[in-house]
């Protein structure tokens, strides 16, 4: 090594200076892995978009679809999506057509979730071999978690954020990125008929009376 580079790395602030260099460098290379990259676009249109709300309203009074935008709202003693069926009130789009049970598949979307909203799932993997879900991302104050339980994400209330969830069913787990970044991962339910869905669906306690999310750019890819 020449002899002025040994001198200038055994200067502290010199290295300290090198070390930084090299963990932007590290940190921007990294951060240019988006986590589509790999997968191949399932094309939507909307006879692909099911939405589900309750049954006793028209359409119109729980959804509206403009400007690229997909509003979706539920209140507290609203009735389920279907007569007899017993479970939370909801206003959810169900992605149709592209139910799978194997291999990885990926959900897209960008939500927006007001300030107030609390006590509603969001978006979801429907079906699982012991349960109905494989996971649910809910809203609690502001935080997103993992069903009513560890929480993923903060301050989510009135901005955009990007939700990629990655399901590798062969693998037996469920990867969860918000705003490209990754925040959680947990095994999978066991094997099911899968599919994607988001929106608002009302947990069992410690909710609002008035729940709302919207969502665009809704997408769906696969390996």
């Amino acid at each position: 090594m020449d002899k002025h580079m040994n001198v200038h790395f055994k200067n502290p602030a010199v290295l300290y200076i090198v070390l930084l260099g090299l963990l932007i460098i590290n940190s921007s290379l990294l951060s240019g892995a988006d986590p589509t990259d790999g997968f191949t676009n399932v094309p939507l249109t909307e006879d692909n978009i099911a939405i589900q709300r309750p049954y006793n309203v028209p359409l119109d009074e729980r959804y509206s679809f403009e400007d690229g935008i997909r509003k979706l709202w539920v209140y507290a003693d609203d009735k389920s999506h279907s007569p007899g069926s017993g479970t939370q009130p909801r206003t959810e789009v169900r992605i149709h057509g592209h139910d799978y049970t194997s291999g990885v598949w990926q959900f897209e979307g960008y939500g927006f979730v007001p300030n107030g909203t609390t006590g509603a799932t969001i978006t979801q993997i429907h079906g699982a071999e012991h349960d109905s879900s494989t996971i649910i991302l809910r809203i609690y104050d502001g935080d997103i978690r993992y069903y009513s339980g560890q929480v993923i994400a903060t301050g989510m209330y009135d901005r955009w954020f990007r939700v990629n969830l990655i399901h590798d069913v062969d693998g037996g787990t469920v990867t969860v990125y918000i705003d490209g970044e990754q925040k959680f991962q947990t095994q999978d339910r066991g094997r099911a008929q899968f599919y994607f869905k988001c929106g608002v669906y009302a947990a069992l306690r410690d909710i609002s009376y008035y729940m709302e999310s919207r969502w665009r750019d809704i997408k769906i890819y696969r390996k």
